[in-house]
């Protein structure tokens, strides 16, 4: 009987490497662990390319993934870290992990303790369908390419200060990863993504954190219908260059829905800014173009500064924000020269019936700067007095304010819906 089972190995071992030879896939052994078993056992005592399936119940292990392999789980098994350490690490290239509840890492920031790690080397990790709660970092991907992470929830420790959390999902110097269609709260920050080029981020929601995104140092990504919603800040993409920023959902957050900063080569096109303190923060921004999005019942709609310059704007719709833009430079800036923008405040005619405005709108005047600098100032805004500084402005150019001036601004806006964005304020902030 030994010398059958002995012979059996052997053979199994002869086709697991004549299969990775070859190039095609391994073959698959199943193993199947049942509610009292040690997954660890049987991850060490599996070939690679085999599926081990993990039935319901309550595991209490740290484990570690050295060959390629799927962890598979029936009826969502639980993987509980103990509060110590990560609670999966991976370090081989080719592993899944679907269908389980991982919970429960340490929470040493110095250690990076996390749900899942993905250590340097595991690339074409696949995580999908899982729940990743009260662990420090819920997945950190380091150095691992072309991983797929989709399908999760993600909740931090949530009894814990924002500065003591990890972050929901950690990116730093990997390759193509795909972000698809997580659920992520209560932790620092929902997606934390450095030095990670040629990603793609599409249907996340991201929500009750410090930022929906912390983004910096990366290139030729995408951003695709996300809705990031009651955070400190949205979407924070700094010192970056070549994204697509399109189709997302940001809204109610207590300070910038988007932030633009230090970035050049970019497009940020159809999405919906609503209910934010500041729309869009843009600082430090080149050469890049915002189109057709919906800027809607914000304090201030937009907020540009440190040069930003070169910028094309235009189909953008600015409806019913307090302050439609806040502009700091000294001298105009030029939007909507091709197409215009809608403006809800704008107070010119259109006589020729062509739905672009005669006269051009601008943004600020010197009552704004005034406001700004002064504050309580905001109590005569109704005065005759506030209104003759006004015509007086207007009729001396030495006393205006350089402004953000459209020369076409559109009678009509492009968004029908924009009613159903109102009201949607992160608590407390109105």
């Amino acid at each position: 009987m030994n010398g059958l089972t002995f012979a059996a190995r052997l053979t199994r071992d002869a086709i697991t490497c004549i299969m990775f030879a070859l190039g095609g896939a391994a073959y698959a052994g199943v193993v199947q662990v049942e509610q009292g078993a040690s997954i660890q056992a049987a991850i060490n005592s599996a070939q690679p390319g085999d599926i081990i399936e993990v039935a319901r119940g309550h595991y209490r292990e740290n484990l570690s993934i050295a060959i390629p392999l799927t962890l598979k789980g029936i009826d969502r098994p639980t993987i509980d870290g103990g509060l110590q350490g990560h609670t999966i690490m991976v370090t081989a290239e080719d592993v899944t992990i679907d269908g389980f509840i991982v919970s429960d890492s340490g929470d040493s920031l110095r250690d990076q303790n996390a749900g899942i790690y993905l250590w340097p080397g595991a690339h074409r990790a696949v995580v999908r369908n899982s729940t990743l709660v009260y662990n420090l970092f819920g997945l950190w991907v380091e150095k691992a390419n072309d991983v797929v992470i989709e399908n999760n929830v993600i909740v931090g420790k949530r009894d814990y200060r924002s500065s003591q959390r990890g972050n929901g999902i950690q990116l730093y110097n990997t390759r193509r990863p795909k972000i698809l269609n997580n659920n992520i709260g209560f932790v620092r920050d929902a997606l934390y993504v450095d030095v990670t080029h040629d990603a793609i981020f599409r249907g996340n929601r991201l929500h009750h954190s410090r930022y929906g995104t912390h983004y910096m140092n990366s290139y030729r990504n995408l951003w695709e219908d996300n809705d990031v919603y009651m955070n400190r800040g949205g979407l924070a993409l700094m010192e970056v260059r070549d994204q697509v920023v399109r189709n997302n959902r940001v809204w109610g957050n207590s300070d910038f829905g988007i932030m633009l900063r230090t970035i050049q080569d970019t497009t940020v096109d159809n999405n919906i800014v609503a209910g934010n303190s500041r729309g869009f923060f843009i600082y430090d921004a080149e050469y890049n173009t915002l189109r057709g999005n919906l800027i809607t019942d914000n304090i201030v709609g937009m907020h540009v500064w440190a040069g930003s310059k070169n910028n094309i704007v235009e189909r953008n719709d600015f409806i019913s924000n307090r302050e439609q833009v806040r502009y700091v430079a000294a001298r105009d800036e030029l939007w909507g020269e091709k197409d215009g923008n809608h403006w809800s405040n704008y107070l010119g005619w259109d006589r020729d019936g062509d739905g672009a405005g005669d006269v051009p709108y601008e943004a600020n005047d010197m009552v704004d700067r005034l406001t700004w600098r002064h504050p309580m100032t905001k109590l005569l805004l109704a005065s005759p007095a506030i209104h003759s500084l006004r015509l007086v402005a207007q009729q001396f150019p030495l006393l205006r304010a350089p402004s953000i001036v459209d020369p076409k601004p559109r009678m009509q806006p492009k968004n029908n819906d924009w009613r159903d964005w109102f009201g949607k304020h992160y608590p407390g902030s109105r």
